[in-house]
């Protein structure tokens, strides 16, 4: 990583890591209602572990991008920032916006009652992990080098 790409940004592959999830919910959902369903046992505390669950990991994942905001820097993982936040949801997470959305996403597949979105969950970790996750961590190394090392060793990649 040279000047340029600190000033430009994290090479991030998915530009808008939110929209990986609503795609592969919107996946999971069309083969669940039109091709295969898989429904889970019917039960009311699955329904509402599910409801919890997304309202959870949304109100982290708003938390999270509420306290980048107060620190006037950038959502856009493409963009650079202005700085290294660590206050706040960054301080159980180095990454709980994508943390958030994950739990998110797994409470809709439980409230929903369908296993579709949980056997592609792998696939929205992992490309989150490869093509958003490390390209971030290169660049805030490169960016913040001791201090995000120090805030690397001391909190946790998700949970």
């Amino acid at each position: 990583m040279n000047a340029d790409t600190v000033r430009q940004g994290a090479s991030v592959r998915i530009k808008l890591p939110p929209l990986l999830y609503v795609v592969l919910l919107a996946a999971a959902l069309t083969v669940q209602f039109w091709v295969l369903p898989w429904d889970m046992p019917a039960s009311g505390a699955i329904t509402v572990s599910g409801a919890i669950l997304t309202v959870a990991g949304l109100a982290l994942s708003l938390s999270a991008a509420a306290t980048v905001l107060r620190h006037r820097t950038t959502l856009a993982p493409h963009h650079p920032v202005a700085r290294l936040v660590t206050t706040g949801p960054f301080r159980i997470s180095r990454n709980p916006m994508y943390t958030g959305l994950t739990i998110a996403y797994l409470g809709v597949a439980l409230w929903i009652g369908t296993w579709w979105p949980i056997v592609l969950a792998p696939v929205a970790v992992l490309a989150m992990l490869r093509g958003v996750i490390l390209p971030e961590e290169a660049y805030l190394a490169e960016r913040f080098g001791d201090e995000y090392a120090r805030y690397r060793r001391a909190v946790r990649r998700w949970l």
